[in-house]
């Protein structure tokens, strides 16, 4: 196992708990990547890309699931600052067709804050409709709410992507992959895509599914209170009619059987799932996330105001979908007992299986790591806290 990459003088600890992932934790290739104030601090890959030994190197990109949110979250607020969209808006003023089934009240906030109710979609269209977008953009202006919007929230965990997108897109003109693109990657020079273009698919390296571990969780660390709650959401998990699993699922829609993974795919990168087929690197999340909090190579994406607007608590407390209790902004995951983050003014986004993003406003951090193996986690991964922690040490 080889490390390499950059760390600045006082910063040594976080290394030092990158190293540790691959020795406790049997990671297998990852980088993080720390900003403080507008300068890189942190900036490390290692581990192994495949079987055969090949370096995780600094060319490496990976799919980062639900982490994808944070930059879906982005665009909408920068569109907001721009004074182009208004979260307070109804939904059908920017599309007319989404007020169907009882969502004639929904606001754009209710899609950024999970409060929406629809998670899930009856009769999902298959996974090649799917890549299409437009078919289950279609699916979801037609379905109706598992609750009245705006009276509870649970977690979108694909839905949000496409209800997001598809007011961006309303509004823009261009679909989100393209707004981010333009208007955030390319000022900020980052290397992340939602919808990756075939000339970068070589670079990826493929997701390791591992079976659940006891070393995917550090029961030590959780509330009591909430110890039931965890073993109701893992009953969820396993039962294929729970909301949860459908949510997380689509209904299954993305399971192919024989142990292989859909997100895998080149056909599924290619595609705009804003929630989930995000491909980026640890450097480029930091970095986007160190511009939200300040100005990185002389660029911000959002300014004081939109940036408290976007952080202020919309939606906490149990979760329908997740069970355990969550905080959200407009698009961003606050910090809670099950999304720990750097600070109480920290948000971000954490994916499944492990990887991570968050700015913090306090310190002026923006933080990123990704991975190749997963956990069973969908939050609270042991290797990203355990660099949490070191980080919060150096500050």
């Amino acid at each position: 196992m080889t490390i390499s990459g950059h760390v600045a003088d006082g910063f040594e600890p976080v290394r030092d708990a990158f190293s540790a992932n691959f020795e406790t934790h049997g990671e297998l290739g990852a980088g993080v990547a720390v900003y403080v104030e507008g300068e890189l601090v942190v900036d490390l890959v290692g581990g192994t890309a495949d079987e055969s030994g090949t370096p995780y190197g600094t060319d490496a990109l990976q799919l980062v699931f639900s982490t994808t949110k944070g930059a879906a979250a982005v665009c909408a607020n920068l569109l907001a600052q721009r004074g182009e969209l208004d979260p307070d808006a109804l939904v059908t003023d920017v599309w007319p067709e989404y007020g169907q089934a009882g969502k004639e009240g929904t606001t754009i906030a209710m899609l950024l804050d999970h409060q929406a109710g629809v998670p899930v979609v009856d009769d999902p269209p298959s996974l090649e409709e799917v890549l299409q977008v437009t078919p289950i953009v279609e699916a979801l202006a037609a379905q109706a709410p598992l609750w009245e919007p705006g009276t509870a929230h649970g977690y979108h965990a694909l839905t949000y992507g496409w209800l997001v997108g598809e007011v961006v897109r309303r509004i823009d003109g261009r679909p989100i992959g393209q707004f981010f693109a333009e208007e955030v990657a390319a000022p900020l020079g980052l290397d992340f895509w939602i919808g990756l273009p075939d000339d970068q698919q070589g670079r990826v390296v493929p997701l390791v599914p591992s079976r659940p571990s006891a070393d995917d969780f550090d029961m030590a660390s959780l509330d009591p209170e909430i110890l039931p709650l965890l073993q109701d959401l893992a009953t969820a998990f396993l039962d294929p009619n729970s909301t949860t699993n459908r949510a997380l699922m689509l209904d299954g829609t993305f399971l192919l059987g024989g142990g292989r993974l859909a997100w895998n795919l080149p056909e599924v990168r290619a595609s705009q799932i804003p929630a989930a087929n995000g491909v980026t690197n640890a450097r480029s999340l930091a970095k986007m996330y160190a511009a939200c909090v300040g100005e990185v190579d002389g660029v911000r994406l959002l300014d004081e105001d939109t940036l408290q607007r976007a952080t202020t608590e919309h939606s906490g407390g149990r979760d329908r979908v997740l069970i355990m209790p969550t905080r959200f902004g407009l698009g961003f995951m606050l910090t809670s007992t099950f999304s720990p983050l750097l600070g109480e003014r920290s948000f971000g986004h954490p994916g499944a299986g492990g990887s991570l993003g968050f700015g913090d406003p306090d310190h002026g951090v923006g933080f990123g790591y990704v991975m190749s193996k997963m956990s069973s986690g969908l939050s609270n991964d042991p290797r990203s806290r355990g660099l949490i922690d070191a980080l919060r040490s150096c500050l």
